[in-house]
């Protein structure tokens, strides 16, 4: 149960209920995060102008920053994450199989190079304090750009914060999300 109540759908506040809008306007169901995020509506709008740009408008493949997210949010056991981006992942291009692979990448050949490299990265951001040198350079290795490292490291390093968020004010999965919850549990025990 959130440590933290909701603000409500429809706000008083008229630049909270505009931050809600311009979610909704995007086609997307207004989270329960962003209403608890809302409590601090300059938090909310800080929160949406660096979240929306590292999802809409990256560089690298967006199949493989879900994946990253993906992977970072079952090692932090962000059940909520998860379940929000298995949907995503999945129009993204990740197949169902990688999904349930995830837990043991290192051993799968359903990953390629790169997307290994970017799920070592997640493990490490996640797990901290920070990408190793040599993590670093295997991205560069498998050709990423300068650009596309601090893309993907932001990310990797933002969903951090929104796993560490989430799990503080233990966010309420909205109707519809639990069962992607549960298999997110079931994964982060195959991970050791």
């Amino acid at each position: 149960m959130a440590r933290l109540p909701m603000t409500p759908q429809e706000p008083d506040d008229p630049a909270l209920r505009a931050m809600f809008d311009e979610v909704r306007a995007r086609g997307t169901q207004l989270p329960n995060l962003y209403r608890v995020i809302g409590l601090a509506p300059p938090m909310l709008r800080a929160w949406l102008d660096f979240a929306w740009p590292l999802r809409l408008h990256a560089t690298t493949p967006r199949k493989i920053r879900e994946l990253l997210i993906l992977r970072g949010a079952q090692v932090s056991g962000a059940h909520y994450e998860w379940a929000h981006h298995h949907e995503m992942a999945l129009a993204a291009g990740v197949t169902q199989a990688q999904i349930d692979a995830l837990a043991q990448w290192q051993k799968s050949e359903l990953f390629s190079k790169q997307e290994k490299a970017v799920l070592h990265l997640a493990e490490e951001v996640t797990r901290g304090p920070a990408a190793s040198p040599a993590c670093i350079e295997t991205l560069k290795q498998q050709g990423f750009s300068a650009a596309e490292i601090v893309e993907l490291t932001l990310t990797a390093s933002f969903y951090v914060c929104v796993s560490r968020f989430l799990q503080s004010m233990e966010v309420d999965l909205e109707p519809g999300f639990e069962g992607r919850a549960l298999e997110a549990a079931r994964q982060k025990g195959e991970a050791g």
